[in-house]
């Protein structure tokens, strides 16, 4: 398929990005806007965009100007009746893009294809306003479009296998990574991050943890760029709920409906970025101070520690400085699941903290009931004089990274396991998409199949959560012995 002329309609800071994006690639684009003023507002994303590729050495003042070029800005729709290809990015609501799709069906040429950038709609809904389903596909690209490596191309049941590697190869032209996938909620990128964020929204409601407490648990412990409530911040608490709504609507699982702090956010106009307030400067959820919390200065305190391999930190301890008795003011005892069973057993349970070390910058540190204010800010003292950030949280399987990666690695899993995506594109999406440092199969495997399988049955144990049993091809690999997902 040649594609040389492309319409893009909606020239918001997606729709901007998009029709940039095409314009590097060398093709001509037509961007159409409602009004003189939004197309003034996206001629200035256009300007201020690509303004900065050179204030970043990454174009000429030249190129540049041969990118504008190629780009021609409207308010009339019939402006696209030669274009070889049609984007809509406008707003997430199946009515608009359902009649703009009707709209675009009368006015292009019959062989023009037309693609939607919805990033958790039905395609097939979309499709099916026109008299051209099957050259209608999805093609969602990921924000900062010039940026951003990654594009989800959807096909739909009737969508034309021709039309389906026309996007493909186009999408390769732009220079992007394209992932082939069918017509289902979220694709595969918001398929999986939105209910891990919308979990992190429940434990942060449940009181796990602090928001803030959680943020650096995800970024520092397991590398992510960013952590769950800044990211939804990002992204927009409307948007997460909106697609977490689309999510529930399709599955009906419970994990999939929005977090009830979530809705009252949004219900509140709390948006996140866009409004400057969300779960980010709301002054309601522990760690909302203005300057981060450093832990207690300790001195002169002495220390146990129990469970498996502890000579690391016991040495680390000990040339900081403090000293290891039998008779401590606080026994830290490593381990990834609740501690509380633990403490009924020692002599002084007041004086027990659950310690979990994440990556090597991150420690875990589970109050039980019977601990004391007093030993666990010891604990936390005790972790920052040996380099680790302390995150502390309640007694619970999982603590906090646990109980928020091990789902998503399961929900990768079930995935490929459905046949709706190969692990490759899988573990690409999720790097390219989310700029993650691993896609969640090499997470697994790094991890070790047989540690996330039981950290799964130990959140399944805790909540009788259908979903956090493991996926049975999980636990099928672990059983044989197998240390690594078999690839064709």
């Amino acid at each position: 398929m040649v594609f040389e002329m492309v319409g893009v309609v909606g020239l918001g800071t997606m729709g901007a990005g998009i029709a940039e994006v095409f314009a590097r690639a060398g093709l001509r684009v037509i961007g159409v806007e409602a009004d003189p003023e939004a197309l003034a507002r996206g001629r200035g994303h256009l300007e201020r965009s690509t303004g900065r590729a050179v204030d970043r050495g990454k174009l000429t003042g030249g190129e540049r100007d041969e990118i504008l070029g190629r780009i021609t800005l409207t308010t009339s729709r019939d402006d696209l009746r030669d274009a070889d290809l049609v984007v809509e990015a406008i707003p997430e609501i199946l009515d608009y893009k359902v009649s703009l799709l009707e709209d675009l069906d009368r006015i292009c040429k019959p062989e023009t294809v037309l693609a939607t950038n919805t990033s958790s709609l039905s395609v097939t809904a979309v499709a099916a306003a026109t008299g051209r389903p099957g050259r209608v596909v999805g093609m969602h690209f990921f924000n900062p479009a010039p940026v951003m490596r990654l594009v989800e191309v959807v096909g739909t049941v009737v969508t034309e296998p021709s039309v389906v590697a026309g996007i493909t190869e186009l999408s390769v032209r732009l220079g992007k990574t394209p992932v082939t996938v069918g017509d289902r909620a979220g694709f595969v990128v918001n398929r999986l991050l939105l209910p891990y964020l919308n979990h992190a929204a429940v434990l942060l409601d449940l009181g796990l943890a602090g928001r803030d407490e959680i943020d650096t648990a995800m970024r520092l412990g397991v590398g992510l760029p960013m952590g769950p409530f800044a990211l939804l911040d990002l992204i927009g608490l409307d948007t997460a709920y909106e697609i977490m709504g689309v999510l529930f609507d399709e599955t009906r699982d419970r994990r999939h409906a929005p977090a009830p702090v979530l809705r009252e956010l949004v219900t509140a106009g709390l948006l996140g970025r866009k409004t400057g307030r969300g779960f980010h400067g709301f002054h309601g959820f522990p760690g909302d101070e203005t300057a981060p919390r450093e832990p207690e200065r300790v001195a002169g305190v002495t220390f146990g520690v129990a469970g498996d391999d502890t000579s690391s930190i016991a040495e680390a301890l000990v040339k900081a400085g403090f000293a290891e008795s039998d008779d401590p003011d606080v026994l830290l005892r490593l381990s990834d699941r609740p501690v509380v069973e633990h403490a009924v057993r020692v002599r002084r349970p007041s004086s027990l903290v659950g310690v979990h070390l994440v990556g090597d910058q991150v420690a875990e540190l589970a109050a039980t009931v019977l601990t004391s204010p007093e030993a666990a800010r010891a604990a936390a003292g005790l972790m920052a004089a040996i380099g680790r950030t302390p995150v502390p949280c309640k007694d619970r399987a999982g603590f906090v990274v646990d109980a928020l990666l091990y789902p998503y690695l399961n929900d990768a899993v079930r995935m490929y396991d459905s046949g709706y995506a190969s692990i490759a594109d899988i573990d690409a999406a999720m790097r390219l998409g989310c700029g993650y440092p691993a896609g969640p199969f090499e997470m697994i495997e790094s991890l070790g199949l047989a540690r996330v399988r039981d950290g799964l049955r130990a959140l399944y144990a805790e909540h009788r959560e259908p979903a956090y049993a493991p996926a049975p091809l999980l636990d099928q690999l672990v059983t044989a012995g197998m240390t690594a997902f078999p690839r064709p």
